[in-house]
């Protein structure tokens, strides 16, 4: 797959899970389901009762503190989104239009959140830290 609709559709995952926690999570309900009306109307109400169903679940993840559901959602909705653009090449423009629209409403990261992601193998070795990192090895 074109490495441009992959990247779009991670976007547009992201961004729509995040909005579903905001005050503006209708708007982006309706973004999606516009897309789903103009190019596959039978799916559209399905995706419309799918998105309120996720925003419940994402809800409810994030008064457990659990990342690893919230990051299944949006992981759902990027493959959602990526089926689309694969079957209707066209939705492209659209969605990248509704993402700009929705941009400003996206709440900005927390500055004080920190991801650390590490791989090793074999005898490798990853030393991570948020912040200063002193390390004494002899």
């Amino acid at each position: 797959m074109d490495p441009q609709i992959t990247e779009l559709a991670r976007v547009a995952g992201t961004t729509m899970v995040t909005l579903m926690a905001t005050h503006t999570w209708e708007a982006a309900r309706d973004g999606m389901v516009s897309l789903w009306q103009r190019f596959q109307p039978d799916r559209a109400d399905a995706v419309g009762e799918d998105f309120d169903a996720t925003r419940q679940e994402l809800l409810a993840a994030r008064e457990h503190g659990d990342g690893d559901s919230e990051a299944e959602l949006v992981a759902e909705w990027q493959v959602r989104v990526r089926r689309l653009l694969a079957a209707q090449p066209d939705v492209a423009d659209e969605l990248r239009t509704i993402l700009d629209e929705l941009a400003p409403r996206v709440p900005a990261a927390d500055p004080a959140a920190v991801t650390l992601n590490a791989h090793v193998s074999g005898s490798g070795r990853v030393y991570q830290a948020g912040r200063d990192q002193h390390i004494s090895e002899r």
